[in-house]
């Protein structure tokens, strides 16, 4: 979808906690966005008690979900603190511990053509991007594993270790779970019958069912939480 195709859905607003100055983004259907210290979030938000990579808004079966990246003083929506991805609906308010922002449902034609103009609109991931495993929470936070090859083994980190990406988590079985890029040209998640499972947006995976991914998934493997991104081509 480029940007010229895509309409406006739904919009993020926050104020900078460093400048004071307020900031909006506008979303496309389809779109993903993160929320995090880091400046390659695209919501940055440079205040101490916000982690590297603290959330993430992608849209899922019609509405956009917001999902904690195992951040260390957690997402709360209307002060309720997530525990699960959780649905938002016009006028929630998304806390980050200190830091606030507004979703908002209504986004006027004048706010999207601002958004195109300005460069705040976000658009879906286009197909035949660079897919990439962000680490958000775990002992190898900040890492980020680029798919490069078809199948991608994940396992924990052992001297005699054959997998593709080593985990130094103890929770992380000996291999845990494997990524694969389908047929369809599609991403798929699959649980190698691990000892403590492999969760999908919150959800467990069965073992050994190849499980789809999309932009903005959160997989949870052990103690480590991943983002699966699809980049742009």
């Amino acid at each position: 979808m480029s940007e010229q195709q895509a309409e406006g859905l739904a919009k993020i607003c926050w104020t900078d906690p460093q400048s004071g100055d307020y900031r909006e983004l506008v979303l496309a259907e389809g779109a993903t966005i993160t929320i995090g210290r880091g400046p390659d979030n695209q919501i940055a938000i440079p205040e101490r008690h916000v982690s590297r990579q603290h959330a993430v808004v992608s849209y899922r079966d019609g509405i956009f979900m917001i999902s904690d990246l195992g951040s260390a003083n957690g997402t709360f929506v209307n002060d309720k603190r997530l525990t699960d991805p959780f649905p938002l609906a016009h006028g929630d308010v998304i806390r980050l511990y200190v830091p606030v922002l507004t979703f908002s449902a209504l986004v006027t034609e004048a706010e999207r053509e601002q958004a195109k103009m300005t460069g705040t609109l976000v658009v879906p991931a286009g197909a035949g991007g660079q897919p990439t495993l962000h680490i958000t929470s775990g002992p190898q936070e900040g890492a980020e594993i680029r798919l490069l090859t078809p199948t991608l083994k994940i396992g924990r980190a052992t001297r005699n270790a054959t997998w593709d990406v080593s985990l130094q988590d103890r929770a992380v079985s000996r291999p845990h779970a494997q990524i694969d890029l389908q047929p369809g040209g599609e991403w798929a998640i699959t649980d190698l019958g691990s000892a403590n499972g492999t969760t999908v947006n919150g959800v467990p995976v069965s073992a050994n069912e190849p499980h789809p991914l999309a932009d903005g998934t959160v997989i949870t493997l052990g103690e480590t939480t991943l983002l699966f991104r699809l980049g742009s081509p």
